[in-house]
């Protein structure tokens, strides 16, 4: 599975054209990391940068799931839809603005618009994708949840 990187607008109107500008599909996973941690010697360590992995699954073929990775973050807004609502994303942006890509999960999104609290959105310095059509079904992909 190889990563593609988005480098321009034309790049992302071909991604939206291959995913179907994301029509009834699901956030499935995400996973975020940065370079922090603490090593066996309870020493901080350090690197700048955080990244983050989206899973994403639609109800049609060629590709049925695409996985996002955004490096260099700058901003994740992520909000689960309300109660007794469902979470199926009927349409996404994907955009380039000041050198940093948007995604968000509402058509015709702006990042001018980001105080919209219903709105989930991520903006990144970088962007890949590639074709994860046989991660389908519900399967965890980034993880298991213990049950410790």
């Amino acid at each position: 599975m190889e990563w593609n990187e988005v480098k321009t607008n034309d790049d992302i109107e071909n991604l939206l054209n291959l995913f179907g500008g994301f029509h009834d599909s699901c956030l499935k996973e995400l996973y975020l990391w940065t370079g922090s941690y603490v090593n066996e010697k309870l020493s901080m360590g350090m690197t700048l940068g955080t990244n983050v992995r989206i899973l994403f699954q639609r109800q049609f073929i060629n590709p049925s799931a695409i996985e996002l990775l955004f490096e260099d973050v700058s901003q994740v807004h992520m909000t689960p839809p309300p109660e007794n609502y469902d979470s199926i994303i009927y349409g996404a942006s994907l955009l380039i603005e000041d050198e940093l890509f948007y995604w968000a999960d509402v058509y015709d999104w702006m990042p001018n618009d980001n105080i919209e609290n219903e709105v989930s959105w991520i903006s990144s310095k970088r962007l890949k994708w590639r074709d994860v059509s046989s991660w389908m079904g519900k399967k965890m992909r980034y993880g298991v949840i213990s049950e410790d």
